[in-house]
This record gives C-alpha cells, structure tokens and sequence, in this order.
C-alpha cells in the first residue's frame, strides 16, 4: 500500500462545512497537520466542560483540501487513514458524506475508491464535533490532531496495520517467530497469492535481510485472509528498555493467479508491500515470579500520561513524544500508561526507539456514563470496531507489554451487564493477541453501585469482621474474570490482604498518588505479585485542573481539618486554573520536585535542595490527593531576613548538612521511614546568600545542592534544545526562555511580561509558560515568565532557510537565537 502523507496546508474553519457555498464567503485559514483547533481558543469561566477541559470550550470546525488522484489509479484502490481525529468526525469528498467515525482517540480507514474522480482534484471536507461539553474528564483538544494519511494499493494487497510479528519462544540463541500478514481481496475473483516476509536489523540496509520466508494462500473474492507464516532467526537481539533493538519485517504479496483469454494463461501480477518496525521479545507474568521480560524480572517504575503536550494542545508530532519520554527515561521511569485512551502512533514509535514498556489503554468509560458527551453513548455499538482497529495498529509494538480494556469502570460492581463485557473485551483482545497480559484498572467504589450495594458497602466500611470487610474484593472478583492483571487504582493498602484472598491474582498499582511513592515503592519491591506501579502523573497536563494544588491555612481553619478533599476543584472557585498540576515534569518539560523526589527513591544519589514560602511558616499545608508539597527552588525572601524559613532536601543518603553561606546550620539523619521518607527537613532563619544541602554515607560526601539569593532580573537567556530542524512541517524544537540577574543566576521568582517575535521560515506554535493558573493564549506571541522561566515551540514549515526567534522585554531589551531549517 503506497501511504502518502497528506499533512500540508489544508483550509481551516470553524463551524460545519455543510455546502460547497461556504467556501466561497470563508477563505478559512491555512493550517498544516496534526493540528488542534482548540487550544487556539480562549480559556473561559462560561466553558461548559469547566475544569475538566482547564476551561476550554468545544466547537464545531472543518478541513477542507483539494487532492488529485491520478487517472492511473483508476482500476485501483484509494482511502485514507486516520490515527485519530477529535471527534465524531464526518468524511466527504466532492461533497458526499463517505465515512463517520466517534471515537476521538482510535485508528481507522476511510475507502474512498467510489467517490473520488481518478484525473481530478477532489474536495475532501473533514467535519468534527466537540460542541458536545463535557465529553471527557480532561482536556481532548479538536479536529486532525494526529495527521491525515492518504492510501493507495491494488485491489489485491496488504490491510492497514496489517502486519504482525509474534515471538513464539527464544532459546540457544534461536528466535522463533509467525508473521501475519492480512490480505485483502477488493475483486470478483479468487486470487492465489505469494506472501513473502524479509527481516533485517533497523538501521542495516535492506539487502542485509536475516530471515526470509514464504507462504502461499487463496484469498476469496471480496474477502480477507492472513498468511501466517513460521520464520526463525539464529543470534536474535532482544528487544526491553535497557537495549531497545528493533528490526523491520517487509511484506511482499504476488499474485500468482491465472486467468484464460481466449484459450490463453495470461498470469496477472500484481504486487503490493508493505513494512513495519517490530521488537523480539516474551512476556511472562505470575504471582511467583512476577512480570518478566525475556525471561528477566522487571518491575514496572510507570507513569500515567495523558495525550495533550502542553503548550501545543493535543497536536501530537514525534519529536514531542520522543522528548516527554526520553526525559522520563532519564529520571528512571521505564514504563507509562496510556491514560485513557489509545495513544499516537507517534508515542508508540518513540517509545519502541528509546526504550518505554506501554501499559496501553482502550477506554475510559463503557456503556455508562462518566460526562454528559463521554463515549458511553457510542460504546455498544462501536467498542468491539475500535477496540480492534487500536490493537491491531499496536500489536507488532514491542514497547507494548500490556492491554488495558478500561479505567475506573462504573460497571466494575455489575451494572449494566459490567461482569459479562469485562470479560468480552478481554476474550476479544486474546483473540486478536495472545501473547500480552490484559488488564483493567480498576478503584474503590465511590461509583458503580446500585442503591442497595452502595447502603449495603456504607455498614460493610464500619464492620467489624473480616468477612464483611471484603466488600471490594467480592464485588468485583466477577468482573476480574479474564484479566491476566488486575490494575489496583489507590487501594495499595489491600495488596498483601487480598494475596491471602487471591493468591494466584497478579496485582499492578494502575494509579498511584505522587507524594507516597516513598513509601510505597519498597512495598512494591518486596511483593513479587505486584509487578509495578503507575504515578497519576509522569507530566503534566491541561484540564482536570488544580487536582494537583495545595494551600496554606492556619492550624485553626476548619480546611486544616478536612483533609485533602478540601481543596479538591470545582466549576466556580477555581477559574483560571488551567493545569492539572500533579505531575512530576511540567507541561515545558522541566522536572518539577516530585519528580526528583521520585528520582531519589529509585536510587539517584543526587541531593535536591527546596525552601518553602517563609509566609507560610507555622501554617498547615493541606495537599490534594494529586498534589506534592510547595517546594520551590528559591532562596529570594527579601522583607523576611531573620524570620523562620523552612527548607527540606531529598537525599537517598544517609544524613545531609546544611550550610548557609559557608557556616554549618546543622547535620541530620534523612527520614527512612514516615509519610516522605528519603527527605530531611530544617528550620533556620533567613539570610541572603548561598544556601547549601551536602549529602554523606559513611561520613564520606556523596552528592550537594545550593540555592542562592539573586540579583533583579538584567537578561534573558534563550535555550534551544537543538539548531536544525527537517523542513518536514513535522519538526519541532522547545526554546527555553530563562530570565537572568546580572551574575547570570536564573531569578528563579521573576514574573515580567515577555513577547516573541518569529521572522524567517516556521511558526510559533506555541508561547507560555508551566503557570497552571493562567489565562495565557498559548497560540499567541504574550506570555509572563513563571518562575524564571518561559518556553516558545518553533515548528517546521516545508520550506528550507532559518527562523529568528527574538524575545522582548520592555525593560531588558530582546534577546535572539536562530533555527535553521533543513530539507
């Protein structure tokens, strides 16, 4: 199958496309895919969706683009594949409705081959829907936020995602392998095909092929088959996070069908191929062993992560994803979870390259409702299609090890059929892929009782016996039915109980809260049934704003009192909160302190140093369930000299000093066990200056941190994180802003207004900062600095030449850097 990509320049507009007139009177904008419609409109306090979409508001919006297919392609085959579109999605082309689809986050194909005119430009219109509000619990973003494919094959040839590899077993130093190769069949006859299969090493040219084999089958007219095929390979390299080694397997189909004309054999040839990236290696998983990767142990040091990249909304482009995972990578997480929803191709690629296990999600919601416009309204009809279409495309991924049929199911007590289709989905995605474990993650139940089994858990919470203290455990041991895994969402206090109840049952920490990885995470070590566990979240991310904040009150609030719900958002108080704020790296891709912490318990030896606000001193902080202690890198307190100021350090060592301009404040053994285990904290007074935190083992110094006073802010430093760019129009590079005081500190408290500038080739496609309290447009060229920092996304455009970025400050000047772009 030619796949050709159809990304540059179509005709953007809001509303709906319902006739060629509106094109006449709205010229639209140009825009290039994967493109978000949303994130270019304004956050507002009347959005329906609220906190849930960070207060954005859904829209209707259109694609239009005029694309000729050639006369020669007439007796030919023509569709177009989508890796998603946001959402119910309406095809046309030349003005006929071809192809709809709902699901915002799953793959499909459009056949176009009866609709198009072969020698003609045709109009293709993509129409999308997010007026529906809300219809998700976290910002979804809008429109071809993953790119638009057009395919072209003969009518003999290989389906989309129609290649799969599957590691039998490994072993003396021999991988045994089938390949599956779909076959379609778009004519009135039989056809007899060669399906030929070729593996090489990615990276080696494809003359080096390593295997090679074939297979011969009949496909009926108008029909599909799947040409497996036994392959071996001698001295295989393994594919896992630590070696992430991946070949290519190429796909050749011939049709050696032989027609008669006139008393004559006329063999008809026609040839399609098709290739793909795939890894070679085996999953086990049992409450003995635990999860093991090519026959090793692995723990799961995972992180939840939604779709959006931040500033640039839910555009999803490969160098976004390789970033966010490359930088969790370095922190120590070898795992995410794909929350909750099936993710990019992009991220899939990125994660195959880099080295990333994929704890790969289908849904968050079934058949009942978590929001007014969620899923459920579409799932009985279309799980089983979409459902198929996401594993299909991912299944030859080797980064994936694990399938999720859904998270936090209201279904998961029985309602609504919930034990039958839990086990459907499962038996469904064995039968498309039998070699990953399946899971669901699955929570208390704050939901998915009826009103009896909800009174009735009300008197189990405040029972005495055991018995009936195994409410949970009962109620969805049911729906559990099929499941390889069960994902546990926040309830690791039940894990060693329920082994005793269960212990044949493989647990995974499908949601973890932030703040107790500390102590946690030794838990997980200990138990071989508990194969990992998966932070809410590894980056952060827009909507379901503010889970993650914390507030200072005094001892004798009644909020001090109330506990972490107490601060939990709602639709009103908490506008222009935008971010969730929960993550360990924010949405520019600085690590935030949790994200050290975690680095810490998974054995960095680095110190980090953090001071907390001297005005909150004495009072309560009270943390969201999501949220992390306010530690700031700072040591800016000007008015507070002399006043108490409390610092903390994590440390993985065994006690830390603080030195406050060069004289000793103290020495203290770092906590080990307790709420943050791994930290040490001390109270001194404030004074200007450098503050700071050396780490010992064995009275010998393993690691330090500082923090300094600084200086007014005096320049502004522009980081890019790379100089050249492929003219590509699917390129990108994060330019990290820093203001700096006049010894070249960063001000790490500096909020002044900044404005960019882009001349030359590229755009600006996204400008602000990781303030998850914002109005900010992050589509246009003004921002304030958040801490010291901001960060401006230049994208690649598909001409060649250099972009001059230029950031201003009334005050400080401008300040330059230059992006080539390369074809």
């Amino acid at each position: 199958m030619q796949r050709i990509n159809l990304d540059e320049k179509w005709c953007f507009r809001r509303g709906m496309l319902d006739s060629v007139g509106m094109l006449q009177w709205d010229p639209g904008e140009l825009v290039n895919l994967p493109h978000d419609g949303m994130i270019h409109l304004d956050v507002t306090k009347e959005a329906q969706a609220q906190h849930d979409s960070g207060y954005y508001p859904g829209d209707t919006c259109n694609y239009t683009r005029y694309v000729m297919i050639p006369r020669e392609w007439e007796k030919d085959l023509v569709g177009l594949q989508f890796d998603g579109v946001m959402m119910h999605t309406s095809i046309d082309v030349n003005g006929c409705k071809v192809g709809e689809h709902h699901y915002g986050y799953s793959p499909f194909y459009v056949d176009l081959t009866d609709y198009v005119t072969f020698g003609e430009e045709n109009r293709i219109t993509i129409n999308v829907n997010t007026g529906v509000q809300p219809s998700s619990r976290w910002y979804t973003g809008s429109g071809l936020f993953r790119g638009v494919t057009l395919c072209h094959s003969p009518r003999v040839f290989i389906l989309p995602d129609g290649i799969n590899v599957v590691t039998r077993e490994v072993t003396d130093q021999i991988a045994f392998l089938e390949a599956q190769v779909e076959i379609g069949n778009e004519t009135l006859e039989n056809h007899m095909v060669e399906v030929k299969v070729e593996l090489w090493k990615e990276g080696e040219p494809e003359e080096k092929a390593v295997a090679e084999a074939r297979r011969m089958i009949e496909v009926g007219k108008n029909n599909r088959e799947t040409a497996r095929i036994s392959i071996h390979l001698s001295d295989p390299v393994l594919w896992d996070a630590e070696n992430p080694n991946l070949y290519i397997v190429k796909a050749t189909v011939t049709d050696q069908s032989v027609f008669r004309t006139h008393s004559n054999p006329v063999p008809i040839q026609t040839v399609d191929e098709a290739q793909t990236l795939f890894g070679i290696r085996t999953i086990t998983v049992d409450s003995v062993r635990g999860l093991r990767i090519n026959g090793k142990p692995v723990k799961l040091k995972g992180g939840c992560v939604h779709h959006d990249n931040g500033l640039l909304g839910a555009v999803s482009l490969y160098e976004c994803e390789e970033r966010k995972i490359r930088k969790l990578k370095e922190t120590g997480f070898n795992a995410v979870r794909t929350a909750h929803n099936p993710p990019s191709g992009a991220l899939v690629e990125a994660c195959d390259r880099l080295g990333m296990y994929i704890f790969d999600e289908a849904f968050d919601a079934w058949g009942m409702a978590k929001r007014t416009g969620d899923y459920s309204q579409y799932f009985a009809a279309l799980w089983e299609k979409d459902l198929t279409a996401f594993i299909k495309r991912d299944r030859v991924h080797p980064s994936v090890i694990m399938w999720s049929t859904g998270n936090e199911i209201p279904e998961r007590g029985g309602l609504n059929q919930g034990y039958s289709t839990a086990t459907k989905l499962a038996e469904c995605i064995r039968t498309l892929d039998p070699t990953r474990p399946v899971s669901n993650g699955i929570c208390s139940f704050w939901s998915g009782l009826d009103d009896a089994m909800a009174k009735g858990q009300d008197q189990t919470q405040n029972a005495a016996t055991e018995k009936e203290a195994d409410f949970w455990e009962k109620q969805t041991e049911a729906f559990t039915n099929g499941l390889d895994v069960v994902g546990y969402n926040y309830m690791e206090d039940l894990y060693e109980r329920d082994h005793e109840l269960y212990p044949e049952r493989v647990i995974l920490g499908s949601e973890n809260f932030p703040r107790e990885i500390g102590f946690r995470w030794p838990v997980v070590e200990k138990l071989p049934y508990v194969i990992g566990e998966f932070t809410w979240t590894a980056w952060d991310y827009i909507g379901e704003a503010g889970i993650g904040k914390s507030l200072f009150v005094e001892e004798t609030d009644p909020l001090a009192k109330k506990g972490p719900w107490a601060v939990m958002p709602s639709s009103t108080t908490y506008y222009p909160w935008r971010l969730a704020n929960d993550a360990d790296f924010d949405i520019t891709g600085i690590r935030k302190p949790q994200g050290d912490y975690r680095s810490v318990v998974w054995g960095s030896e680095k110190t980090y140093l953090y001071s907390m606000q001297p005005q909150n001193y004495g009072k309560a902080e009270v943390i969201s369930m999501w949220g992390f202690t306010d530690a700031r890198k700072c040591w800016n307190y000007t008015g507070f000299e002399g006043k108490p100021v409390e610092v903390i350090a994590f440390s993985g060592a065994e006690e830390v000093e603080l030195l406050l301009n060069g004289v000793s404040v103290g020495k203290k053994e770092v906590q080990k066990d307790g709420n943050l285990p791994n930290s040490v904290r001390f109270v001194l007074p404030y004074e200007k200056g450098v503050l700071e935190a050396v780490s010992y083992t064995d009275g010998m110094e393993v690691s330090r941190d500082r923090l300094a006073t600084t200086g007014e802010p005096a320049e502004i430093r522009l980081i890019p994180e790379k100089k050249e760019l492929r003219a590509d129009g699917h390129d990108v590079v994060f330019v990290q802003i820093e203001i700096l005081d006049q010894n070249g500190l960063l001000v790490t408290d500096a909020q002044i207004p900044l404005k960019a500038v882009l001349s030359g080739v590229g755009e600006l496609s996204g400008f602000g900062s990781a303030n998850p309290v914002t109005e900010d447009n992050y589509t246009q060229p003004e921002t304030y600095s958040f801490r010291g920092r901001a960060t401006a996304v230049i994208r690649s455009g598909y001409e060649q030449g250099s972009a001059e970025l230029v950031i201003e400050n009334a005050q400080l000047g401008s300040f330059r850097t230059e992006i080539r772009m390369l074809l």
